[in-house]
């Protein structure tokens, strides 16, 4: 089961930032569904009998690369929306596939360089009391959403909570491999969400059914200090010669 806590400490870092007023807005899918969108070697997670798909939109603030002293300005702030699901490896490690990921800022697609599916997004964000209020769509490219969400009370995270907000790992595929980038930051501090207002096709745009139910909705207002490890080829893909990599 997902440790609420990060696993270990990492000790080589590629990344800081804080992770702020994120919203996490969860369906529930059938195995097979999300199975379809995965690469070889890799298997649907579930929970319950059902594998989830959550829209997590937040705001990037902080970004440092690892290394660089408190007296160098950050890279500044920037929005980010992800479409993303739940697998596990070969060797049954839990982690993160993202499904689509849209960034307003341009450094932030380097990362497709290991197969993170980063693509310029037009983002924003409004927060007026206890709403959220969240929008985005690609630039030059099909799926868009708009969503309204309102932060409820603190909660102590259930193992299906936890289980929905928190991996520790993502997962990503480039060149034949499948690469892993590990994070460590403090347990999500969550509360309760309820939508206001919810359209978007970033679902159907990745080749998702449209959802048949109503969201289970959590809050956020975010973790700061998040560590993001360097990405390393932990398998080659199911196709290709041979099994797990030597690091």
């Amino acid at each position: 089961m997902v440790s609420y806590g990060a696993e270990r400490r990492l000790r080589l870092r590629v990344l800081r930032a804080d992770w702020l007023n994120q919203a996490f807005v969860h369906w529930p899918y059938r195995p097979a569904d999300v199975q379809a969108l995965l690469p070889g070697g890799l298997r649907a997670d579930t929970y319950d009998g059902a594998a989830w798909v959550t829209l997590t939109p937040f705001l990037m603030a902080g970004v440092r690369p690892a290394g660089v002293p408190s007296c160098v300005p950050a890279l500044g702030s920037f929005l980010e929306t992800n479409l993303r699901t739940y697998v596990r490896g070969p060797d049954g490690r839990q982690a993160l596939w993202f499904l689509t990921i849209e960034v307003s800022c341009p450094a932030m697609l380097a990362a497709r360089a290991v197969g993170a599916p980063y693509h310029r997004g037009s983002l924003s964000l409004r927060r007026n009391d206890e709403i959220c209020s969240y929008s985005g769509a690609r630039r030059g490219g099909e799926g868009a959403y708009r969503l309204a969400v309102r932060c409820g009370a603190p909660v102590v995270p259930s193992e299906r909570d936890v289980w929905l907000t928190t991996r520790w790992h993502a997962f990503t595929r480039r060149a034949g491999l499948v690469w892993d980038t590990p994070v460590e930051h403090a347990p999500w501090p969550l509360h309760t969400g309820a939508v206001e207002n919810l359209t978007q096709s970033l679902t159907t745009a990745v080749g998702l059914p449209t959802p048949s139910r109503d969201p289970l909705v959590h809050f956020s207002p975010g973790v700061r200090g998040v560590r993001i490890g360097p990405s390393r080829p932990r398998w080659r893909a199911a196709g290709s010669a041979g099994g797990a990599l030597r690091n």
